[in-house]
């Protein structure tokens, strides 16, 4: 794992997927909410939001087990919950964050291919990439079924490069997850863990992504020309 790309080497990927949620935006406020929301359906009061970051990045029916022990009927059940809230309000209790637009800018005058690949149902990806004004940047997006197919970050990445007949080795997954390095890494890609979302520097060097990156500006530096400054 490198923490950065050497000086004057700057990344040369044609295609860059993007994940959404802690890389794109911070979702902190929506995502934490509507499980506090759909956690309250079940009698359990969790007024302490920061203890639901966990829930950032993973697909939620797998975190409800996880975390709270409920059974496979259960979880599906708190999804459901959980949306009854998230596509109301907590979709756009969201941020972009700084410096994304500029990203993306450069990339695609750059000519590189932008995909983005999330575990957050489609319908919901599209309408938070509109609301940021941010759709025009991307090739395609990837999402999940409301009905939880597709929402395994591994399975994503392998269907957008059987789809889009991606090279794998110009291709790159970037993210703040492991779930989102363990998919780069089981389809043979390079990957970029990024530490500004909420995976933790342990995590990252615990699953070895190809490079890690603490700030937007270090991945905007890591992409760009020599001179070319951020937008």
């Amino acid at each position: 794992m490198h923490e950065q790309s050497e000086e004057g080497d700057r990344l040369n990927y044609s295609h860059i997927l993007f994940d959404l949620d802690g890389t794109l935006t911070d979702p902190k406020l929506g995502i934490t909410k509507s499980v506090q929301y759909a956690l309250a359906k079940f009698g359990i009061a969790e007024n302490n939001l920061d203890r639901l970051e966990p829930f950032i990045g993973p697909p939620l029916a797998h975190s409800f087990r996880e975390f709270y022990g409920f059974s496979e009927e259960q979880a599906w059940q708190a999804v459901q919950y959980y949306r009854e809230y998230f596509a109301d309000k907590g979709i756009f209790e969201n941020e972009l964050y700084p410096g994304i637009p500029g990203l993306l800018d450069m990339l695609t005058r750059r000519q590189a291919v932008l995909i983005v690949a999330t575990s957050k149902p489609l319908v919901f990806a599209e309408k938070i990439l509109k609301h940021f004004k941010l759709e025009h940047f991307f090739h395609a997006v990837v999402g999940s079924g409301l009905d939880g197919t597709l929402s395994d970050k591994s399975e994503i990445i392998r269907n957008i490069l059987e789809k889009e007949n991606l090279e794998p080795a110009r291709t790159v997954m970037i993210g703040d997850r492991k779930h989102d390095i363990i998919g780069a890494h089981n389809n043979g890609i390079s990957s970029i863990g990024v530490l500004y979302g909420y995976g933790s520097a342990a995590e990252m060097e615990a699953i070895r992504p190809t490079y890690c990156l603490h700030t937007v500006q270090d991945l905007y530096e890591a992409f760009a020309s020599d001179g070319e400054a951020a937008g």
